[in-house]
């Protein structure tokens, strides 16, 4: 097993190799080049590797947090297209396989599903998905798979992301009194967080360590006690593209239930976090 993982040293060169051609693009909407380029990127942080991001030194640093910024803006624009062709289809629900990653979110959904019905929660009457974005996949694959009678509202800062998200249920009634999407910054919802079981926060909110920090927070202070947060993390390589949520830094407050690091093609690491109830 040792010998098929990537040397440290090289990987570090081919991902910031990477880096440097995707910074020299005109433009990072899906295209042959931009496509190309970052399922290599996808590729190469997928090998077993023993690296640690947190100990490079800062010059990689600021070129790490550039390149998750490239794969986030990457990311939203290949989520957008894909949401603005599928909204055209006549059942844009039975089109979401299309989508490029649609069977990485199919298994990260059940992953996360299968977590939570190991800590006690199998259909939450109300779930809050924070940074849903124009392709609401984990919502979508969690309400027509695992949480058949849950209540689903996405936020997203978008309003176009929005709109586009609600056109692709529009065409499910029973989908659609289920979902709601609201644009909205995390920040400014407060009482509202007390009303759901569980709160999902995606990978991509909170970009820098202090933002996240300030959300989570945030999040802590507001949510209902004994209410659980599934936060998106990064582990080993998959740091070069999602931040790194660090689970006894950044989730002080919070009762840690399970930390689960994917090894096959899913990139993002899932923590699952609750509110503990405050001792009367």
């Amino acid at each position: 097993m040792e010998s098929q993982m990537i040397p440290v040293d090289l990987l570090i060169s081919y991902v910031f190799q990477i880096h440097t051609n995707i910074s020299k693009l005109e433009s990072l909407r899906p295209s042959k080049q931009v496509n190309a380029l970052f399922t290599q990127l996808v590729n190469l942080c997928t090998i077993p590797s023993t690296i640690d991001v947190r100990v490079l030194p800062q010059d990689l640093q600021l070129k790490r947090e550039s390149l998750i910024n490239l794969c986030g803006q990457a990311e939203g624009l290949m989520e957008l297209e894909f949401s603005t062709f599928i909204t055209k289809t006549p059942k844009p629900l039975n089109n979401l396989n299309l989508f490029p990653y649609y069977g990485n979110y199919i298994k990260l959904a059940k992953m996360e599903y299968n977590i939570l019905a190991e800590n006690g929660s199998t259909s939450p009457k109300k779930v809050a998905f924070v940074g849903s974005g124009p392709m609401p996949l984990t919502s979508l694959v969690l309400a027509n798979k695992h949480m058949k009678t849950t209540h689903f509202d996405n936020f997203d800062l978008d309003e176009k992301a929005n709109r586009l998200a609600r056109r692709i249920v529009a065409s499910d009634e029973e989908l659609e009194k289920r979902m709601k999407f609201v644009t909205k910054d995390v920040m400014e919802l407060k009482e509202c967080l007390g009303e759901y079981d569980c709160i999902f926060l995606a990978a991509l909110v909170g970009l820098s360590r202090d933002e996240k920090v300030k959300i989570l927070g945030h999040l802590r202070k507001y949510m209902k006690e004994g209410g659980l947060l599934l936060v998106r993390s990064a582990n080993g390589a998959r740091a070069f593209l999602y931040p790194i949520v660090e689970v006894e830094h950044d989730l002080v407050g919070f009762e840690v239930l399970c930390v689960f690091h994917p090894n096959d093609e899913v990139i993002n690491s899932v923590v699952l976090v609750r509110k503990p109830f405050t001792s009367s």
